[in-house]
């Protein structure tokens, strides 16, 4: 029987941003592609999976988008005549924007400068990435109902405010690019590394990611940005297959066999790594560390020096506590466990880090290191009160154990 989880991660970005293009109403197009599987559900194991299991749910959902008009239509006549007309001009019209590729355009009408850069990001990684909005909540270190609540007001603010569900001129793609850029960036790092579930990898959005930064870089080949997070995306996935062993248990970088990276993704990443030469933007700093890693010949020829550089140039950029706290696991690789701990003590408070257990597995490995098991069996423990990914709460179990707990 088909993976339904897996078909509905896979199809849920493409439905509902085709389906939004074609009714031009957010809200009737997650409201009918959610129906649609929740149909799916229903007779698939009872009928089998169709052949084409994006274009049923597509089908399935655009009828219930219209059973809704027909529902919401105040007199049947007139006015349902007039919207489904509306819809079959959407339809037919050539469309002259030069974004081709659904999930994109919505991406970039989901950046539209009314609504906050938050509320972009949780808007576009609940209609075109599927993510839940507990998934979303820890991309963006909130609660649940605080990312809830920001999802309605920003699809309540597109409704009233008659933001229209369209492609901005040519000339104003640039400033929506962040966004776009980030949101790419969400959607691979939730499937490369699942922050809940019973998977530490979610392929489907690994593939995603990788697919969506390539789109971006055809459509703006001259954006360094763009190139300099394909680069990212392509290096980090080159080692997906090396990320778990055969029982799915999580393999840590200094023990995965580097004979089973793929080279050739590792060489298109570097190729678009070259191309992102002038980028400013965090991406590119990133993609240097990624390379670092793809390219040294085993663990021990790792450049920690050149890595701890790309984080402090990474700082310069973004203030981030989650990159203060990867940099001084990177210290103390380059410097011993000690001054690792005592850059981790400059972040370790930071309120933003609160639902992470990030901090904790850092300091906890720092500890190892430094054969403090003791200590380290501690800081394990908490980690492990935190980590929402079943594969991830194993490791830390095995990290316990060596530690003696």
């Amino acid at each position: 029987m088909t993976n339904l989880d897996g078909v509905f991660r896979r199809e849920w970005g493409p439905a509902v941003a085709a389906l939004a293009r074609w009714s031009g109403d957010l809200s009737v197009a997650e409201d009918a592609v959610q129906e649609a599987c929740a149909e799916a559900l229903r007779s698939w194991p009872r009928d089998g999976a169709p052949d084409n299991p994006g274009g049923w749910l597509l089908t399935v959902a655009r009828n219930r988008a219209l059973d809704r008009l027909r529902r919401e239509s105040v007199r049947p006549g007139k006015e349902l005549a007039a919207v489904l007309d509306d819809i079959r001009a959407r339809t037919e019209q050539r469309d002259p924007q030069p974004v081709h590729d659904d999930e994109l355009r919505m991406m970039f009408t989901c950046a539209h400068p009314a609504l906050d850069r938050q509320s972009q990001l949780a808007l576009t990684l609940r209609l075109v990435s599927g993510l839940t909005v507990a998934e979303i909540a820890r991309a963006l270190l909130q609660s649940d109902a605080a990312v809830g609540q920001r999802i309605t007001r920003a699809k309540n603010k597109v409704r009233h405010a008659n933001i229209p569900l369209r492609v901005p001129p040519a000339e104003l793609l640039p400033e929506r690019t962040p966004h776009v850029l980030g949101c790419i960036y969400s959607v691979f790092t939730e499937g490369y590394w699942s922050t809940a579930g019973p998977s530490a990898i979610r392929d489907e959005l690994c593939d995603e990611g990788v697919r969506l930064a390539g789109e971006l870089c055809t459509l703006m080949p001259r954006e360094p940005e763009a190139h300099a997070l394909a680069a990212l995306v392509l290096l980090h996935d080159s080692r997906r297959v090396t990320r778990v062993d055969d029982d799915g248990r999580l393999v840590p970088l200094e023990e995965q066999d580097r004979r089973r990276w793929d080279r050739g993704r590792i060489s298109r990443g570097l190729d678009r790594l070259r191309q992102a030469e002038g980028s400013t933007g965090p991406y590119l700093p990133q993609a240097v560390i990624a390379a670092l890693h793809a390219t040294a010949p085993t663990w021990e020829q790792t450049d920690w020096a050149a890595i701890c550089a790309a984080y402090d140039r990474l700082l310069q950029i973004t203030d981030s506590p989650v990159v203060r706290a990867n940099r001084a696991l990177a210290i103390g690789f380059r410097d011993g466990p000690d001054a690792g701990l005592g850059a981790l003590d400059t972040v370790a408070h930071d309120p933003r880090l609160a639902r992470s257990s990030l901090v904790a597995t850092v300091r906890a490995d720092l500890l190892r290191r430094a054969r403090r098991p003791d200590e380290a069996l501690t800081w394990y423990r908490e980690a492990l009160k935190s980590n929402g990914s079943e594969p991830g709460r194993d490791f830390l179990r095995r990290r316990i154990a060596e530690c003696g707990g």
